[in-house]
């Protein structure tokens, strides 16, 4: 019984303390109401690896579709061959017959 006396008195003690109490509000306030606390700290760090990870997708699809453009302008037979096989044209003469897969 006394040694639950003595730990009682350590955290009366601790309460008592002005400058306990002070860092304990400020860690308290710096955790949750602050405007850059740790829940929005944690968010913020979730969402820029987010948009990195989108960063890195736009960049491949930039490439790719410089290599698409540059194949294209390279000469008119690449130019009709694209243009036949994504939009399905055709010259005057010709019949596009659809093959579709199931």
């Amino acid at each position: 019984m006394l040694n639950r006396l003595k730990s009682e008195g350590r955290f009366y003690i601790l309460l008592k303390n002005k400058y306990f109490i002070v860092i304990l509000i400020f860690v308290v306030w710096m955790i949750f109401f602050d405007e850059n606390n740790l829940v929005a700290h944690h968010r913020n760090k979730k969402r820029l690896s987010a948009l990195k990870s989108q960063k890195e997708y736009y960049i491949e699809k930039i490439a790719e579709d410089n290599q698409k453009i540059e194949e294209l302008r390279s000469g008119q037979n690449n130019l009709e061959k694209y243009a036949r096989e994504q939009f399905f044209m055709s010259r005057p003469d010709e019949d596009v017959f659809m093959i579709v897969e199931d």
